[in-house]
């Protein structure tokens, strides 16, 4: 098969959907992997990396998209994407449709295989959104006051008389 990865175009988002050592076993089982060069630099990941693997590099996500029969994301594509998705290509990523009625119909439209992380199982458990499940419920209590805190734009501290921070600074 096929496979491509996409460099993620969503504002803010530097992950992506294939690591060096995904690209190593698909290739050892005998797959083709197309990824767009760049695609791993928001996670430290260099283009010689997925090379040493036996990943093809392709300079532009069209590239990818014309190449591969299955496409590999972390989140779902932008509308910007809609058009380079094929009739029948595979989309495995996160989807999150019934959050987009725009993404749905074009996929539909397209008849795409849509294959969302989120709904994937495996003896009753979520194996893909488990993880990050995980790290998002450990952030969470870290990064919460932090981006509350008055400095940063934050009100958490600043409805009615605060019992730590001086009126003047709310």
């Amino acid at each position: 098969m096929k496979i491509g990865v996409p460099r993620e175009v969503k504002v803010q988002e530097y992950r992506v959907a294939l690591t060096p050592a995904g690209v190593h076993a698909l290739v050892q089982r005998g797959h083709q992997v197309f990824v767009e060069q760049g695609a791993g630099q928001g996670s430290g990941i260099p283009d010689d990396a997925y090379a040493r693997e036996g990943a093809t590099l392709v300079p532009r996500a069209e590239d990818v998209f014309a190449e591969a029969e299955m496409i590999l994301k972390v989140k779902e594509p932008q509308p910007q994407e809609y058009p380079l998705l094929r009739e029948g290509q595979i989309l495995f990523t996160y989807l999150h449709l019934a959050a987009s009625r725009e993404l749905t119909q074009a996929l539909l439209d397209r008849k795409i295989i849509g294959i969302a992380y989120e709904t994937v199982e495996e003896d009753g458990e979520l194996p893909l959104l488990a993880p990050m499940s995980e790290v998002a419920g450990r952030m969470a209590p870290q990064e919460g006051p932090n981006i509350s805190n008055v400095h940063r734009g934050g009100w958490a501290f600043c409805w009615g008389a605060s019992p730590v921070l001086p009126r003047h600074m709310c």
